[in-house]
C-alpha cells in the first residue's frame, strides 16, 4: 500500500527525519512513537506532502505521491488531527461532506455517505444539524474521523487523534476506532506519544529517535526484543503500568 524510501527532512542545522524507510501493507496500522522532537509528525506530514521532503520518496498504491497535484493527493488521504480542525461555521453534516462535495459527488451520494459514517461512528442523526461548538470533545473527534473517511481514502493518517480528551472518552474512542478499522480493513499510520495506545492499537510499531527509525516490529516483538536501550526505556512505560495495575488488582482481591 505505502512504500517510503530514504525520506529526509532538515530544518536548518537540525535533521528532523533522517533517511526513513519502511513499508505498510494494505490493511495494516503502523504506529509511529518516540519522544518530543523525534520526528514523528514531520514524517507523517511528508507522506501527504504537507511538508516537502529534502530527499527520498513516498509511493502509495504503486504511484509516487509527487506525480499528482497536492490537493488531489490530499483528497485521497484521510487526515485526523489532535485538535480536530472542524470548520466552526459549518454543521457537522457539512464538515463530513466537504471532501466528497469537492470531488463532485452527487448530492444524494454525499448525503448517503454522511448518514453511513455518522452511524458507523455512533453519532446521533440529529447531530448533523449541529455546529462543532455544540458537541463534546469526544463527539468532535468522531466527526473528525468521519470527515477523514468521507471520500473512502486509500490511507488514513492520524496525528495524536485521541490526546485532547479525558481518559474515559479516550478509551472509548480507541475501542471504536479499532473496531471501525477492522470492519473497513483500513490502512493507517498513527502518531502517538502514548506507548500503551500504540501497543493496543497497532499491528506494528516504528520507533523514532532523533529523526532515525531505530526499530520497526510488532508490539510483541518490540516488548520482547527491543533493538536499543532507547526502545527499552520507551517500552518500560506500558510494562510498569501493567505491573502497577496487576498489583492493585491483587490487593483488591485479597481485601
Amino acid at each position: 500500500m505505502i512504500t517510503v524510501r530514504g525520506l529526509t527532512k532538515a530544518f536548518g542545522a537540525v535533521c528532523a527525519v533522517d533517511a526513513a524507510s519502511f513499508e505498510v501493507p494494505a490493511g495494516e496500522l503502523l504506529a509511529l512513537v518516540g519522544g518530543s522532537g523525534s520526528g514523528k509528525t514531520t514524517l507523517l506530514k511528508m507522506l501527504n506532502r504537507l511538508i516537502e521532503p529534502d530527499a527520498g520518496s513516498v509511493w502509495i498504491a504503486g504511484a509516487p505521491v509527487d506525480a499528482v497535484p497536492d490537493h488531489v493527493l490530499r483528497r485521497n488521504i484521510g487526515y485526523v488531527f489532535q485538535k480536530v480542525g472542524l470548520f466552526p461555521h459549518m454543521t457537522v453534516a457539512r464538515n463530513i461532506a466537504i471532501t466528497p462535495s469537492l470531488l463532485g459527488w452527487s448530492r444524494e451520494a454525499v448525503a448517503e455517505r454522511v448518514a453511513e459514517l455518522m452511524a458507523l461512528l455512533e453519532l446521533e442523526p440529529s447531530f448533523g444539524h449541529r455546529y462543532p461548538s455544540e458537541l463534546s470533545g469526544g463527539q468532535q473527534q468522531r466527526v473528525g474521523v468521519a470527515r477523514a473517511l468521507a471520500a473512502r481514502p486509500e490511507l488514513l493518517l492520524l496525528d495524536e487523534p485521541f490526546g485532547a480528551v479525558d481518559p474515559i472518552t479516550r478509551d472509548r474512542l480507541q475501542q471504536s476506532f479499532a473496531s471501525l478499522r477492522r470492519k473497513l480493513g483500513m490502512t493507517a499510520i498513527l502518531v502517538t506519544h502514548d506507548m500503551a495506545e500504540a501497543t493496543l492499537l497497532a499491528d506494528r510499531i516504528g520507533v523514532l529517535q532523533a529523526g532515525r527509525l531505530v526499530q520497526i516490529a510488532t508490539p510483541r516483538e518490540i516488548l520482547a526484543h527491543p533493538a536499543t536501550e532507547y526502545v527499552e526505556r520507551l517500552m518500560e512505560t506500558p510494562r510498569r503500568q501493567a505491573r502497577v495495575f496487576d498489583a492493585l488488582c491483587d490487593g483488591v482481591g485479597r481485601a
